[in-house]
């Protein structure tokens, strides 16, 4: 599961390096939110979860490190469209938005979930 995390966070780099180039070329920055989050909650969350789960192998073998993964990875690209789209004028993304971003922090608690029951354990040893 690590490797899937640095793997897709690498993606979320590219795509925020990306998006950062466009608006720099065109000085139109109102997608300055969306880049900022997916270089925040792509790149380094999702690589902060795969060093993690690197740490703690036991940890990603729990039924939450999969309801992480697949809540997180799942809703997030979803997260990141509909923000976009309310940024350019869309309001009725906002239900949409609104639930990825459920959906986003579901998979932020398991991982809390995991840290304190992984972590505190290997802190104790």
């Amino acid at each position: 599961m690590n490797k899937s995390y640095f793997r897709i966070a690498s993606l979320y780099l590219l795509l925020g390096v990306i998006l950062g180039l466009c608006m720099a070329a065109t000085q139109d920055f109102m997608l300055r939110p969306v880049h900022a989050h997916i270089n925040l909650l792509g790149w380094v969350s999702l690589a902060l979860f795969g060093l993690f789960y690197t740490v703690y192998p036991n940890a990603a073998n729990t039924k939450v490190a999969r309801v992480q993964f697949w809540c997180y990875n799942l809703a997030l690209p979803v997260q990141m469209a509909a923000l976009a789209l309310f940024l350019n004028g869309n309001a009725a993304v906002t239900p949409i938005l609104g639930l990825s971003s459920v959906v986003v922090t579901l998979g932020v608690v398991c991982f809390v979930i995991n840290v304190w029951r992984y972590a505190a354990v290997a802190a104790r040893v």
